[in-house]
């Protein structure tokens, strides 16, 4: 219990002191939309890039929780006979 406490301890203070980010996802979106307006097709690639960087992490901890789960409910589960 205690490593486990140490770890999320790290984790916590490693995110905590990461420097501030200055909203580059966010000035690449605004230009990929104003290109799709002026006709440029590039900008539909580079918005989809984007999308598919922010769905993967969540996709990824969904499937290690959900085997986290299920692990252990099925830990728990077994009968004392």
């Amino acid at each position: 219990m205690k490593k486990v406490l140490a770890i999320l301890l790290f984790f916590t203070i490693m995110v905590a002191m990461q420097p501030k980010a200055q909203a580059q996802c966010s000035m690449c979106s605004a230009n990929a939309e104003m290109s799709v307006k002026n006709g440029n097709t590039q900008g539909t690639g580079l918005n989809t890039g984007i999308l598919y960087l922010l769905a993967i992490p969540y996709l990824l901890f969904t499937c290690v929780g959900a085997l986290w789960y299920l692990k252990y409910r099925k830990k728990n589960t077994t009968k004392v006979a």
